[in-house]
Formats: structure tokens, C-alpha cells, sequence
């Protein structure tokens, strides 16, 4: 490796043996010599190490303002784009996608998936991906609905059609190098064999009966579910899932074991936060992707607050239904109440385990180190 390449670390000590060296005359190779050579080696060795152990799983909440937009960079610099936010509005979401992928060093996304057709989630990806070129194109499958496909599903399906295309079903994986990520819900469908070390009873289940499927919405109940692990950091974001299907999914017994962070379902509404699931992940962060007046709902917070494991929650925006009750403290909320900024919550991963949350309104970040997970 060139030294103009080395860490400044493996620099600064290279450059102080080397001075030490320059200052005596030529002499046959010696022990000292020796000593000093493996130093260095060991210097250069340890700094390669620090490089790889400091690449990061980061993962950006992008304000859609109460749609759903989260862009996933992976250690290795390939990306993911788990839905668009909203069509129209003079392509606004569109632009804080690739305001925030620019941020992120992103010139193109490897893969963008579409976890389901509703219009806050499906945006105007021919748009998009004429601002942010896009390599693979990930959804469930045909719209499947009672009523005929909109313009919206037409538009995208025009642009899916010339890429390569990959439908998943519950079990599979996104090829995205670098981190894993494990398809548990698609399609109306769930994982029906538990992950490794998991599967124990799910105790929240018998107090916690379920609630019956709204027929209004069937889309919300097709979308792709994604969990993702790096190293010993776990995150489960089930999109729009709702709470008939949380009981589906984790009764009688938790296929999934516990998390570090859960991407609060379907922007906080109450339909969509489940004790048997919202509880039983035994999560210690929850990142909620809401707008003003959608999502953040009062007994999403009462239903999340009652996780005995969780630290925080983080939110996009201020929930003006939330109030001062139901809201986490200015600092870990991107935007503020009256304030429409665009600011997004970044989380960063270490394969340790260790993860930190930004919020991009005023740099306040805090770092939750490595805890051991229950099964």
C-alpha cells in the first residue's frame, strides 16, 4: 500500500520511525531493525482492521411527510430504497430522496422495493428514478384489488417492466452485499418456521386477542415485511402491516426473537402497532416514520412505552394528536411542530451491535452500545 494511502494514525508512527532511522548511519540489518519492521507491519495491520470495524449499516428515515421512505446504504456502498413517500406536490418527496442520498453518497440505488402499492408509499418512482437511477426493481407481485389499478401503479409498473424485476415471498432474501436481509412478510403471507433461537411462546399473545382485518385494506396487509441484520444488530421495519396480521405473524410463538430497533409499522397509527408484536421484540429503540397529523398516534405510545425493553422512541415529525404527553423530547424529534424542514433521523450500525441515532434538525445524536438480546 502506498503510504500516501495509509490511516493517519499508521502515518504519524510510520514517519517516527522512520525519522529515528534517518538520523544513523547505514548499518547491516539488525535486530533492532528487525523490532521496528514488525512495528510497522503490526501498525499497518491494526489501522486495515480499524478501517474495516468502522464501515457502518446506516439507514436514513426520510420526512415524506407521513408516507414512508427509508434509503439503507450497506458497509459494502450498495443501497436500498424501501418505498417512495408521495406522488405530486411538485415531485417534493422525490427531491428529499435524492437530497438525502446525495448526503448519503448514494449516485444510484441497487435496490428499490416497493413494499406495497398504496399511493404514500408507491410516490412517482418514474420520477424518482429519473433523478436517482435505480438497478433492481422488489415488490410482492399484481396489484391485487377490487378496484382497477391507478395511474400511479400504471406509471410504475410501466418503469418496473424495463428493469430487472424480483418478486419475493416470505423466507426470501434481497441480495444487498454486505447486510443481511430476510423477507418475513409479503404478499399477505408471513414466515411460518421460527429464526434461529427463536420460536419461544409468545406470553402476550392470550391478553392480547386480535383484532379483525379492515377489508378497506388489503393493500396494507400485502406489504413487504424486511429484517435486517449486520453482525449482531437486528432491525425489523414491516411497513404498512396491520394489527391482524401482527397476530398472525407472532402468535402462539415469536418467529422473529428480539431486535435492537423496529420501524414502528405503519407510520404509528393505531391500527397497525400490536402489543404481541410491538412488545413481544423487545426492541430498544423505536424509529417512527410519521407525518403532523398522521401517525404518532396517543395509543401507539402507550402501546410501545409499555415495551419493557425500550429506551426511545425517535420520530420524524411532532404528532400534533400526540401532544406533550405522547411525544419524545425535542431532540429526538427531526421536525418540529409548525416546522415543515425536511430533516431526517439517520441511524448508523456496527456489526458489534453498537448503533447510533442522528437527528439532522440539530446534530443531536446518542450512542446505545452492544446489550445482550433475549432470545
Amino acid at each position: 500500500m502506498p503510504a500516501s494511502k495509509l490511516p493517519a494514525s499508521s502515518c504519524h508512527y510510520l514517519a517516527i520511525i522512520l525519522a529515528g532511522s534517518a538520523q544513523r548511519p547505514v548499518l547491516p540489518w539488525t535486530l533492532g531493525d528487525k523490532v521496528k519492521t514488525a512495528t510497522v507491519v503490526l501498525l499497518l495491520a491494526a489501522s486495515a482492521n480499524l478501517a474495516r470495524a468502522a464501515k457502518t449499516l446506516d439507514v436514513y428515515d426520510i420526512d415524506v411527510e407521513g408516507g414512508k421512505s427509508v434509503l439503507i446504504v450497506s458497509p459494502s456502498g450498495e443501497s436500498m430504497l424501501y418505498d417512495v413517500g408521495w406522488p405530486g406536490f411538485n415531485g417534493r418527496d422525490a427531491d428529499r430522496i435524492v437530497t438525502a442520498a446525495k448526503a448519503a453518497g448514494v449516485s444510484r440505488i441497487d435496490y428499490l422495493v416497493i413494499s406495497h402499492y398504496d399511493i404514500d408509499h408507491l410516490g412517482d418512482v418514474p420520477l424518482l428514478v429519473s433523478k436517482l437511477p435505480a438497478i433492481h426493481i422488489v415488490d410482492h407481485g399484481p396489484m391485487e384489488a377490487a378496484k382497477p389499478p391507478s395511474d400511479q401503479y400504471r406509471a410504475y409498473a410501466a418503469v418496473r417492466d424495463k428493469l430487472d424485476h424480483i418478486v419475493v415471498k416470505p423466507g426470501d432474501r434481497i441480495p444487498i452485499k454486505g447486510v443481511d436481509v430476510f423477507v418475513v412478510t409479503a404478499g399477505r403471507q408471513h414466515i411460518e418456521k421460527p429464526l434461529k433461537g427463536a420460536g419461544a411462546p409468545n406470553r402476550l399473545c392470550a391478553a392480547n386477542p386480535p383484532k379483525p382485518e379492515l377489508p378497506s385494506d388489503v393493500e396494507d396487509n400485502m406489504s413487504i415485511g424486511l429484517l435486517f441484520t449486520f453482525g449482531k444488530f437486528r432491525m425489523l421495519d414491516l411497513a404498512d402491516l396491520e394489527s391482524a396480521y401482527d397476530y398472525k405473524l407472532m402468535c402462539p410463538n415469536n418467529p422473529i426473537g428480539s431486535v435492537d430497533v423496529y420501524q414502528v409499522s405503519i407510520h404509528g397509527q393505531d391500527k397497525g402497532v400490536a402489543p404481541v408484536l410491538a412488545q413481544a421484540l423487545d426492541a430498544r429503540v423505536a424509529l417512527m416514520g410519521n407525518g403532523p397529523r398522521k401517525g404518532g398516534a396517543p395509543l401507539t405510545w402507550e402501546t410501545l412505552r409499555g415495551a419493557a425493553g425500550l429506551e426511545d422512541i425517535w420520530q420524524v415529525h411532532y404528532s400534533l394528536a400526540g401532544g406533550p404527553e405522547h411525544n419524545p423530547p425535542a431532540d429526538f424529534i427531526a421536525n418540529l411542530e409548525g416546522a415543515d424542514e425536511a430533516h431526517w433521523l439517520k441511524l448508523s450500525a456496527q456489526s458489534s451491535g453498537t448503533f447510533t441515532v442522528t437527528n439532522s434538525r440539530n446534530g443531536f445524536s446518542k450512542t446505545y452500545q452492544r446489550k445482550q438480546r433475549r432470545p
